[in-house]
Order: structure tokens, then C-alpha cells, then sequence
């Protein structure tokens, strides 16, 4: 059974909650701890080990013809090697046939990869790029020692032409005659081992230029095919309407879908409720199991549906249909407290829910307002997160700002925050190295990355510890977009999220616990070194 009843005296809501900006509400709840119960006493041991190291679940609460209400479960991309089981939702396209055309041509796929590697593992091939520098080594060795045996002769010429006795011009032109012979000679010689090493030097070429075909042929025959699956991926939206992956992306954003476009759980489950004439109600997502590597999960904690891969499926499959904005921002803060002001810079106390520059939103920031208190001509020299209150610096002509930024690029700037946890750290304090880079996919979120991240490194203090929430003290040595959000959540850093983050974590709060609350730096102007604080006020 696909729709499983739903035992709860819910309310049900008249549009369908947002599944970019939610807090799931008691009808989606409901229906999780039916599927946290599915999955802890029906599923297999194997599928249970499977969900255990990490899975994304989702639940859709719909109602059908009748008025009846249940509910549709789905697990992101495959469990147990397949896309298709009894309890969830099936996939919007299920590739995975053997026999089918995808995976038989992703077997032909896999053996231009074995020819590939065939060929590059090939032992003549090897054997002759090892020959070529060995002979090339030689080749530049014999060249050489003739170069110098052709400047020691041209020095003994130079002593003959400047003798006392002088030198004939019939003994001149013998000098001469040798000269030319010495040059005559380096080229045939040059020329000699040049042959001798283009001989290799086109085996190893001809035996490249396959490989080159092959990984052309391979890259063509990829891309065929992940281009057939995208037309295949073909979704329904509310008025019945259909389109393909390819097509969704195009007019969208003019992008090619990401591979593993359509395999999470928003779209499936929606795409069963369309094709079935059910009413969607309520949508959440829940992570089960081992915090993955590189991204901020923690088990049975809800995150929104992903904005690279889902959010064009999404805005094409809700099109015309009533649902919840986005979550407004929240533009009531106008203004910021001025802590310092000279003629060359400010600093500021920027308050939580302000932008530090503008932005999509129409929120006044305090870039705007700078430019108003002090002149048209003053920039923001750093930046802070918009949920993140706290002290920035305002320069107020081009010079002392290129002047603060090199400060910032030399990490002469100093800076401490300060933060509530949710949850209790292990260590009192310690330092947090967790490189760091953009997550394409779902942007603005970061993840860690130690092959292409940047470095990111922060030391901590703990304050104190009460009622399970963590008071800390945070020095970035380095200043990554989201690094300290990232640094405190992420399981290899603290395992705690800040209080209020909804990115990174899951409690609500009614704003993010985060102030930069001090920061020193050398004055442009003057050379002087300046320290201001301001405490949080939470």
C-alpha cells in the first residue's frame, strides 16, 4: 500500500505549507512517526543498515476524493539497489531495468572505461614513455658534453688568432674551416638523436591519441545518455501539465539539470499525488541515520527540499497551485547603533536581521544607511550574515577601504563572536579545521570539502554550559562564507548547531545566536591599533 492512513485529529490546512521554508506541522509529525515506526520494526536488517548511514525521508500528507486523509512516504535516490519498494513512493522514472536501455548502455559506457584503461596500463606504451625520458636524458646529456667540447675548441681558436708570431691566413681559415665542421657536426648530431627520439615519441603519440578518442566517444555517448534519462524524467504539476527534466531546467534558468535531478523525495511524492488525483496538504523531508561527510545533517532533524536539484522541478510541478510564501524577511530594523566615528572610518553595531549590503530582498542594509550618515562616498569593509548581529567597519573614502581590506587579507584583523549553542560540546575549547566551499547544488549552504574546499579555521572557548545549551566564544582565524555556522554544526566540528539557525540546524528561535562581539585592527589613518566590544544582548 502506497497511501497509509493517518491516525491524527489534525486541522488541515487550506494550502500546501512551503517546502523550501517550513516548520512541519502536526499532521506531518504524525505521519513521520508512523514512518520512524515502519522503518524500526518492517524494514529488513539490511534495508535498516542501509537507512542507518544516512538517508534523506520525506511525507506528504494528502487527502483523496473522498475526503479521506493518509499519507506518502519517499526516501531519496535508491535503497537496496532500487528505486521502486512496496511501502514508498515509486520513482518519477525507474532506470534500473537491466535489460532496459539505460543500464545497457551504461555497461557499454563501462567498457569504453575498461578499454581506456587497458590502453593506458598497456605495458609496450608504458614501457616506451619510460624509454623516451630515459633516451631524451641521454640525448640532452651527448648534446651537452658536445657544446662544451665546442667551447673548449673555440677557446683554443681565440689563443691561436692572438698569438705573438700571428697566424696566417691560410692557418686562419683552417680555424675557420674547424668552426664550421664543429657546428656542422652539433646538427647532424642534434639531428640524429631528434629521429631517434621522434621514433618513440610517435608510438606514444599514436597510442595516446586512441585513449583521446576513446574519452571523446565516452563523453559523447554520457552525455547521450544522461540526456535521454532527463527527457524520460517527464513530471505532472496540479493543472496536468507535463515536462521533462531538459525542458523544466531550460526555462527555468537556462542550465542542464544536475545529475540525480528528480530522485528526491519532494518530487516523487508530489508526482504520485498528481498522477492519483490526491491533495497535497503538508510536505516535510527527515534525515535518518550517520551524518553524512560533507553536508550538516542530523538524524530525525526536518531540512527543506534543495535548490539546485529540486527548487526548478518544484516552482513547474506547484505552478498554479495555492501554497505559503516564503517566510517574508524581516525588514522592521532601520537603523544601527554607531559605536565609533572619526573623518577617516566608523564602526558600527549592526542588529540581527539587518543585510550588511543589499540584496534580492528589499531590506534596507547598512551599506544603504552608511552612505546616508556618512557620505555617499563610505563602503562596508566586511560583511556580516544578515541573521548575524554585530560589530562591522565602515570606511568612508576608497583609500581607507582598500587600506582595511588588505588588513582583512593579511589576517590583521582580529575578531571575536559570540554564540549559543544548541546542544552541550564535548571540549571546553580546542580549534576547528574543516575546509570549505559552496554547495552548487543547494546554495547559499556551504559544505566541508578537503580535496577542493578552502581552508577554514576557528578556535573556541566555552563560556559555560546550561540546560543543554553551550555559551562560547569563537575566534576566526580565516573568514569563510557560514564558517562559523558550519564549524559549530557540522558532526567533525562541534556537533551543535547555533541556536536559531534553520540552515544548519533545527531549533527555532527568534533570531540566530550569533554576535560578533569584538574586533581589533590598526587605524589606516594613524597606525593606531583600535579594539571596540559590544556584548550580545542575548
Amino acid at each position: 500500500m502506497i497511501v497509509h492512513p493517518l491516525d491524527c485529529q489534525c486541522e488541515t490546512t487550506v494550502e500546501l505549507n512551503n517546502p523550501f521554508h517550513y516548520e512541519p506541522d502536526t499532521m506531518c509529525m504524525a505521519a513521520f512517526e508512523e514512518l520512524k515506526r515502519h522503518v524500526i520494526t518492517e524494514t529488513t536488517p539490511e534495508i535498516r543498515r542501509e537507512l542507518d548511514t544516512g538517508k534523506m525521508l520525506g511525507v506528504l500528507v494528502v487527502k483523496d476524493k473522498d475526503g479521506g486523509i493518509g499519507f506518502l512516504a519517499a526516501y531519496s535516490g535508491q535503497l537496496g539497489g532500487k528505486f521502486d519498494n512496496e511501502y514508498f513512493a515509486p520513482a518519477v522514472f525507474d532506470y534500473l531495468d537491466d535489460d532496459g536501455y539505460f543500464k545497457t548502455n551504461e555497461r557499454r559506457i563501462s567498457t569504453i572505461n575498461t578499454e581506456i584503461t587497458t590502453l593506458k596500463n598497456d605495458a609496450n606504451y608504458l614501457a616506451d614513455r619510460e624509454l623516451l625520458v630515459t633516451k631524451k636524458a641521454e640525448a640532452d646529456k651527448q648534446l651537452e658534453n658536445y657544446r662544451q667540447y665546442m667551447q673548449e675548441q673555440k677557446q683554443k681558436r681565440i689563443l691561436l688568432r692572438g698569438g705573438d708570431d700571428g697566424t696566417s691566413k691560410y692557418n686562419n681559415e683552417i680555424l675557420i674551416k674547424e668552426s664550421q665542421f664543429q657546428k656542422a657536426e652539433y646538427k647532424r648530431l642534434r639531428h640524429a638523436v631528434e629521429e631517434q627520439l621522434a621514433e618513440i615519441k610517435n608510438r606514444i603519440d599514436d597510442h595516446e591519441s586512441k585513449i583521446e578518442r576513446l574519452k571523446a566517444k565516452r563523453k559523447q555517448e554520457s552525455e547521450d545518455l544522461q540526456n535521454w534519462l532527463f527527457r524520460h524524467f517527464v513530471f505532472m504539476n496540479v493543472s496536468g501539465e507535463y515536462k521533462n527534466l531538459l525542458d523544466i531546467f531550460r526555462d527555468f534558468n537556462g542550465t542542464v539539470p544536475p545529475s540525480g535531478s528528480g530522485e528526491c523525495c519532494a518530487p516523487k511524492l508530489l508526482q504520485y499525488a498528481f498522477i492519483h488525483g490526491l491533495k497535497p496538504l503538508s510536505i516535510a523531508e527527515f534525515w535518518w541515520g550517520e551524518p553524512p561527510k560533507l553536508e550538516v545533517r542530523h538524524h530525525l532533524h526536518h531540512y527543506p527540499a534543495c535548490n539546485g536539484k529540486c527548487k526548478p522541478i518544484l516552482d513547474f510541478m506547484l505552478r498554479g497551485m495555492s501554497c505559503m510564501e516564503n517566510m517574508p524577511d524581516k525588514c522592521q530594523i532601520l537603523d544601527f547603533q554607531t559605536v565609533y566615528e572619526d573623518e577617516y572610518l566608523a564602526v558600527v553595531n549592526k542588529p540581527a536581521g539587518m543585510l550588511s549590503v543589499p540584496g534580492k530582498s528589499k531590506c534596507v542594509s547598512v551599506a544603504e544607511i552608511s552612505k546616508q550618515k556618512f557620505g555617499a562616498e563610505s563602503m562596508v569593509a566586511h560583511r556580516l550574515d544578515m541573521a548575524t548581529s554585530g560589530l562591522i567597519l565602515i570606511a568612508k573614502n576608497l583609500d581607507i577601504y582598500t587600506k582595511l581590506q588588505r588588513q582583512f587579507l593579511n589576517h590583521e584583523v582580529k575578531k571575536i563572536y559570540y554564540a549559543v549553542l544548541d546542544g552541550e560540546v564535548k571540549k571546553m575549547e580546542g580549534t576547528i579545521s574543516l575546509p570549505l566551499m559552496a554547495d552548487i547544488a543547494d546554495r547559499p549552504r556551504q559544505k566541508v570539502d578537503f580535496t577542493h574546499g578552502k581552508p577554514a579555521v576557528t578556535i573556541y572557548k566555552v563560556d559555560k554550559i546550561e540546560d543543554y545549551r553551550t555559551y562560547i566564544h569563537l575566534y576566526p582565524q580565516t573568514g569563510r562564507t557560514h564558517q562559523l555556522r558550519v564549524h559549530c554544526a557540522h558532526r567533525d566540528g562541534l556537533g551543535a548547531p547555533i541556536l536559531g539557525d534553520t540552515l544548519y540546524g533545527e531549533t527555532k528561535a527568534d533570531r540566530l545566536f550569533l554576535h560578533a562581539q569584538k574586533i581589533t585592527f590598526i587605524h589606516p589613518a594613524n597606525g593606531k591599533i583600535m579594539t571596540f566590544e559590544v556584548k550580545a544582548d542575548f
